[in-house]
């Protein structure tokens, strides 16, 4: 049975985190970006937690913890690696504060304070999967799992592929379609879906499995239609131009599939 002053515990622990990332962001570094970070590293430890205190049988309570940690600690490092210690902050975040003006501070508090309900919200797929009281482990759970290694795999490759792409200044300007980026516009964005949906298929047969929907529906929701997609290729339009106009008309915006090829 799920405990849910686990998904309270959750927030309220992550809370004082995301308070200092804003204190870093407000007085020092002036990268909303750590937001992500706060909110990746978060969920690795409520993830860790989750797995010392929730009541479910205990296999299933450690390979879940490492699976969510796993996900987290990978993203929330390649986030700082990429867009804090080696970047300057996300354009989004540049335009979002150039829209709001001078609230825009105010609106960021409530972003980074927001991101620490959004790990006791996403953690409710894993709430579900830990008050499993069973031991053995059902072929529903073991494709899940395979679907986890295939969701923060390909996303991982699409990191690393887009990271490799930038690191030459010759690529400036220029639109990447190197491997994944050959056949979705924002592989890395399918593939956190893909990510979320690992624990819908592993919550098969089990008691809320429901719940657990709440991890694809918010993510890919916010991916295609608020703070994923819309603002990347905003910002990739401005920096890009033409090149990605033509790469728009080429290449599927999420799910992955062959170009198309254009008449001229």
């Amino acid at each position: 049975m799920m405990d849910w002053g686990l998904f309270l515990w959750g927030g309220l622990v992550t809370t004082p985190m995301m308070g200092g990332l804003w204190c870093a962001y407000h007085w020092y570094h002036r990268n909303a970006g750590l937001a992500d970070v706060g909110f990746c590293i978060g969920f690795g430890l409520v993830s860790l937690g989750l797995g010392l205190l929730a009541g479910g049988e205990v296999t299933h309570r450690i390979v879940i913890a490492c699976l969510g940690a796993g996900y987290g600690f990978r993203l929330g490092l390649y986030i700082f690696y990429a867009r804090i210690l080696n970047a300057t902050e996300d354009p989004r975040y540049q335009l979002i504060r150039d829209k709001i003006g001078p609230k825009a501070e105010w609106w960021m508090f409530m972003y980074f304070m927001g991101q620490a309900l959004a790990i006791a919200v996403f953690s409710v797929p894993l709430l579900v999967l830990m008050a499993n009281p069973e031991s053995t482990w059902n072929w529903w759970e073991l494709a899940g799992v395979c679907v986890w290694f295939i969701g923060v795999g390909g996303e991982t490759i699409s990191d690393y592929q887009l990271m490799r792409f930038r690191r030459h200044a010759y690529n400036q300007g220029k639109t990447c379609r190197e491997g994944l980026w050959r056949y979705s516009r924002h592989p890395n964005y399918f593939f956190e879906g893909v990510h979320w949906c690992s624990y819908v298929i592993m919550s098969v047969g089990l008691p809320n499995a429901w719940l657990t929907l709440v991890g694809p529906i918010l993510m890919i929701g916010a991916l295609l239609k608020v703070s994923g997609i819309p603002f990347a290729e905003a910002q990739a339009l401005v920096s890009r131009g033409d090149d990605y106009r033509e790469y728009q008309r080429t290449t599927n915006a999420f799910i992955p599939w062959f170009p198309k090829e254009v008449k001229r």
